[in-house]
């Protein structure tokens, strides 16, 4: 009985004890955090930005099909990325993206810019989730890996 619950208190942990499990998956979720709530953040504020910058409502619509477009597009692409860079190079890369793209948005003055900051971000948002999800596989044996996404 005693084993069982001392099995049961590392089942998230890797099985390679060099590994520190959870730093990466505190890290993995805070980035994962900001990023799935930026894709719908926004998309409140719609009409707010339609009178601040003097624009459509067609106009402003391509904040959100943008956003899902472009994330639609790098989906796929971050398994050749995957290839080419390591995982850590590419959340450090895709953190660091996504933050150039928030940061273009806060000091947009035009609809445009903001648009180019958005667009920026779902590049980030769009490939930090394979990256994640290879995380876990790389990290964690497989008969733990349903447990982990499951948490996650």
């Amino acid at each position: 009985m005693k084993e069982e619950n001392q099995a049961k208190k590392y089942e998230f942990l890797s099985e390679d004890p060099s590994v520190k499990v959870l730093p990466i998956m505190l890290s993995l979720i805070i980035g994962a955090f900001f990023a799935i709530l930026n894709e719908t953040l926004l998309n409140i504020a719609l009409t707010t930005l339609m009178k601040e910058f003097s624009i459509s409502l067609t106009t402003v619509q391509w904040m959100a099909t943008g956003f899902m477009l472009v994330m639609g597009v790098v989906i796929p692409i971050s398994a050749l990325l995957l290839q080419w860079f390591t995982t850590r190079q590419m959340f450090l890369g895709t953190m660091i993206v996504f933050t150039i793209g928030t940061v273009i948005c806060a000091s947009a003055q035009i609809f445009p810019v903001l648009l180019v900051g958005r667009l920026i971000q779902a590049v980030g948002s769009g490939l930090l989730i394979p990256i994640i999800f290879n995380t876990f596989l790389l990290i964690f044996p497989p008969h733990r890996r349903g447990a982990v996404m499951g948490m996650y």
